[in-house]
């Protein structure tokens, strides 16, 4: 969670931006805070959201650390790899396993979560450090973290984006989506077919904060999808965009909203403990307009028959129900709740209430609207209170909405309510679209009303400026060599493909999906764009002389493949883990076949790619594409540090760090006759992988000649 603006703050129960640090102190409480607050105890009693005989449960669970849980990301192949990995080796060693003569408490799956692909433990820093394999297990959590494949994510945190039930083709708005840890789950359901590089859906992924934006696009980074764009713009007024629909330009509507709203916080007390002695009820009053507002806009852009879900990490229902309330009250019949109780089996949680009083920060409290003094009407709206009408009230069928209370499953606190969107918001059925009414005055005097467009705004922009996003078109110049190095498919989306400069030399090629590049044509001065697009090419100028001047990229790899019809090598569990723990093996080091189709090929950028065989259930049963360099007599594989230990994990090959601080992972001799670890070689491959904007300005990417891999000069292209 990021402070912003202190008492009013934003928490997505996600991922911090330091992995590392985060997983070191997991499962740990802070002694030195009291765990106080009588007001919050005071109101929560009096509003009896928790059962009669409950409270003083509630109380002690709210006051005990928060159990660390693990979401296992990526596509599905590969996380079930993950899962295999996790259940099948860390888990088991951990279940038998005593520290200080007391038995350790195994990893648990949550009950509720599809698939077993997350997972709560109460392991603590203290007891990681007293095993070995304990320690083995944390440094497996650490680097598969870092490599996003494993996701440090509070429980309810992945509700909301399971009861969005996300399909391919959906379109997608995160409105407040900052760090990003519902966005990756959002984005690896748009991917639940890895055949398919393209899916007809997308996400945009919107927030207010600049800064928060670029921890935004590392998470989403870390899943290299072609679909994702990050955009930074205040959710309450977030401009509505256009497409363009069989030649006509159209309003776009989305499938599936996401509006995580910022909150109060107090169901994360267990972990943000600055919560309990900055708790008021002045926080829920101050936010629940600005709620109303995010969640109004939300509405307002999604299309008929979408879904939207409505979450808060609060359990006020100031910030909860009241809003609902006001949304359904609002709609005139367009919204209502849907009932998504026998959506997540096993999940428990409270119904929502419809009874709720108001109190201010001095312990006044009004059961209604009409009671609050004149005085007041600015800090108290009569959208904090329960609808008066009892017919309305059980039309809204407010019941529906879920709030997760932290002893019922040992989490934190939460509210999430699902809406269905049946008609069009009555003001967008009162007036054409974006025209309002105005005053006219005429000759004879009398006034009548016409329709008009609002005058424009203009869109102001803080932060960082961004580079152009620049579609290439389909006659360019680049794309021949590319073409016919790669023996690209006749499908290969040429319009697809983008760069970030306008002048010069392109350095880096980027994709997006045909639906992305769509809106991103049409509302380049509509919207503030932070980041879009995988990369899929980088130029390599020695590359020239054998055809191609751009090298494969590995963020693209799993994009571009299914397009590529050369310049790929098939390789086995024993070629993979050559590639990956040797710096720069001779062709002969590889297994006869792969070695036969290597020497076949030109100097150059190559695929190596695994396929899974069902016979072979000890070897990885999802497919694996690394890129690579074909040298003279040599072949290097040009992967990320954490990727090359994810790949080497999935292939059987133990990597960790003794207490020296020495890399172990099975590797062997390179051609030059030093042992050279994975590390070693990961973190060439890092520099070579996030090259940045100096290494667009200065020279040659790479060499090619066959020398020491240290030098300047080596097999491949290095940075």
């Amino acid at each position: 969670c990021f402070l912003l603006c202190c008492p009013l703050y934003h928490c997505d129960c996600g991922n911090s931006p330091s992995h590392g640090i985060f997983w070191q102190g997991w499962g740990a409480g802070y002694s030195e805070i009291i765990k106080e607050n009588k007001l919050f105890e005071h109101y929560y009693t009096e509003l009896k959201i928790v059962p009669e005989g409950e409270f003083e449960e509630f109380m002690e669970t709210m006051r005990e650390p928060l159990p660390a849980t693990i979401r296992i990301t990526g596509y599905k192949s590969h996380a079930k790899e993950i899962l295999h990995t996790l259940k099948e080796k860390y888990f088991k060693e951990v279940q038998d396993l005593e520290v200080d003569g007391q038995k350790i408490e195994a990893p648990q799956p949550l009950s509720w979560y599809p698939d077993e692909l997350a997972w709560h433990t109460n392991l603590s820093r203290k007891i990681l450090r007293k095993s070995p394999l304990l320690e083995k297990f944390h440094q497996f959590l650490v680097s598969e973290t870092e490599s996003g494949n494993i996701s440090r994510q509070e429980a309810v945190s992945m509700i909301p984006p399971l009861l969005l039930k996300i399909e391919p083709q959906h379109k997608i708005l995160d409105m407040c989506a900052a760090p990003g840890s519902k966005t990756a789950q959002l984005i690896e359901m748009l991917h639940s077919d890895m055949d398919v590089p393209f899916p007809e859906g997308f996400v945009i992924a919107n927030d207010v904060d600049n800064k928060r934006c670029y921890l935004l696009v590392h998470q989403a980074k870390r899943l290299n999808s072609p679909c994702i764009m990050v955009v930074n713009h205040d959710a309450s007024s977030i401009p509505r965009l256009h497409i363009d629909q069989d030649g006509k330009k159209d309003v776009l509507f989305y499938d599936r909203i996401l509006c995580d709203v910022p909150c109060s916080g107090d169901g994360t007390m267990r972990k943000n403990i600055d919560v309990w002695k900055k708790w008021t009820t002045s926080n829920s009053l101050h936010l629940h307009g600005l709620q109303i507002r995010i969640a109004v806009r939300g509405v307002e852009q999604l299309a008929v028959g979408g879904r939207m879900v409505y979450s808060t990490c609060s359990l006020n229902p100031i910030e909860d129900e009241a809003v609902i309330a006001a949304l359904l009250e609002k709609s005139e019949g367009a919204l209502e709740l849907a009932d998504a109780s026998a959506d997540l089996p096993g999940l428990k949680y409270m119904p929502g209430i419809t009874s709720w009083k108001v109190m201010t920060k001095e312990g006044q409290w009004f059961s209604d609207w009409s009671e609050v003094p004149t005085s007041r009407h600015t800090q108290i709206r009569p959208t904090m209170f329960p609808p008066t009408d009892p017919e309305k009230l059980a039309n809204m069928k407010l019941e529906r909405c879920m709030r997760i209370l932290p002893h019922h499953q040992n989490t934190g606190g939460f509210f999430v309510a699902v809406l269905v969107k049946k008609a069009p918001m009555p003001w967008n059925r009162r007036y054409p679209k974006y025209l309002q009414p105005v005053t006219v005055l005429h000759v004879d005097m009398k006034c009548s009303v016409c329709y008009s467009p609002p005058p424009p705004k203009k869109m102001k922009l803080f932060g960082f400026k961004e580079d152009p996003f620049v579609f290439l078109t389909e006659d360019d110049p680049i794309f021949p060599p590319i073409q016919a190095f790669y023996n690209l498919s006749p499908d290969f989306p040429k319009m697809n493909v983008l760069t970030r400069t306008h002048e010069g030399k392109k350095r880096h090629l980027y994709m997006v999906s045909k639906e992305l590049r769509n809106v991103l044509l049409n509302n380049s001065e509509r919207m503030k764009v932070i980041n879009t697009g995988v990369k899929v090419w980088s130029r390599n100028t020695d590359g020239e002389q054998f055809g191609c001047a751009f090298r494969l990229a590995q963020e693209g790899i799993y994009t571009l493949c299914p397009y590529i019809r050369a310049r790929i090598i098939n390789i086995s569990v024993e070629d993979v883990k050559v590639l990956l723990t040797q710096e720069n093996p001779f062709l002969s080091k590889l297994e006869d076949d792969a070695h036969n189709q290597a020497k076949k090929l030109e100097m150059g950028s190559i695929v190596l790619r695994y396929l899974p065989d069902p016979q072979d259930l000890d070897a990885p049963q999802c497919p694996i594409d690394l890129c690579g360099w074909r040298g003279k007599t040599s072949l290097r594989a040009f992967v990320p540090r954490n990727e090359c230990l994810h790949y080497l994990r999935m292939v059987g090959v133990e990597v960790f760090r003794d207490k020296q601080g020495k890399r172990n992972d099975g590797s062997t001799e390179t051609q030059e006759g030093s042992t050279e670890d994975a590390e070693g070689l990961s973190q060439e491959a890092d520099l070579l992988e996030q090259e940045g904007e100096e290494t667009e300005q200065n020279g040659s990417e790479s060499n090619t000649n066959d020398t020491e891999p240290v030098s300047s000069s080596c097999d491949g292209p290095t940075s």
